[in-house]
């Protein structure tokens, strides 16, 4: 359905080929979720610049690329014209990418990495595309594969363990990423599927005010993108904590 707005607060408006483009990074939530892979690297006891490097990489791929190419593909919520073949072979190219690099990973330093890597490709094809009936498209599995799984497959990249804090931070991940999708569903709602909102809101003063679009997403979408960017500071921070004390 064309409602005449951009698809998310984020999207660049216009039909130019490359604003479709950067709109399919989903460019504030790859960064808030590739925080998590920083998260997770930076509470391991030992930081390996070259495995975070190629974590970071890996995640960029399936979740920044392949995941929303597969995701574009599953109905057109950007509503972009990028030819179908285009994004399958986008999503093709970057899930087989990173794949690559974790089965690298997992010959050169544990074979324990392979249930990540294959837990990962999976998931961002059982998800994106909705099979077995949408059975892993929840805000469980989202909050699971988008927030905890980061965490946990960093950290174990760089420690060849888990631990008690590590659990705990993907809890908090998983939390956060819980919240995300509260808010953004709401605003995908509105943005995408509806034509028009109309009502009031009276006050306990007696005053009303004016329901509309703008009344219904500022906040969700303020709120969205403050968090994205607390996110991203908190594991910079971290990580130059953790980088300064070497």
């Amino acid at each position: 359905m064309d409602t005449g707005k951009t698809p998310a607060f984020y999207a660049l408006g216009g039909a130019t080929a490359w604003k479709e483009y950067v709109n399919l990074l989903h460019i504030p939530y790859t960064l808030w979720h590739l925080s998590y892979v920083v998260l997770g690297a930076a509470i391991a006891p030992t930081i390996h610049v070259d495995r975070l490097i190629g974590t970071l990489l890996a995640f960029f791929l399936a979740v920044g690329i392949a995941s929303h190419a597969l995701d574009e593909l599953n109905g057109r919520p950007l509503g972009t014209r990028i030819p179908q073949g285009v994004l399958i072979t986008l999503a093709a190219m970057s899930l087989a990418g990173a794949v690559g690099l974790g089965v690298v990973a997992g010959l050169s330093q544990a074979l324990w990495i392979f249930p990540f890597v294959a837990f990962g490709a999976f998931i961002v094809i059982a998800y994106n595309l909705g099979l077995w009936n949408d059975r892993f498209h929840t805000d469980f599995w989202f909050a699971f594969s988008w927030g905890a799984f980061p965490v946990l497959a960093s950290y174990w990249i760089h420690a060849t363990r888990l631990s008690v804090p590590v659990v705990l931070l993907a809890l908090g991940c998983f939390a956060l990423t819980l919240a995300q999708r509260a808010l953004s569903t709401q605003v995908r709602t509105v943005r995408r599927r509806t034509r028009r909102v109309e009502g009031t809101m009276e006050l306990t003063d007696g005053s009303s005010v004016v329901l509309g679009e703008a009344s219904l997403i500022a906040a969700p979408e303020r709120a969205l993108l403050l968090l994205s960017i607390f996110s991203v500071a908190l594991a910079a921070g971290l990580l130059a904590f953790r980088m300064g004390n070497y």
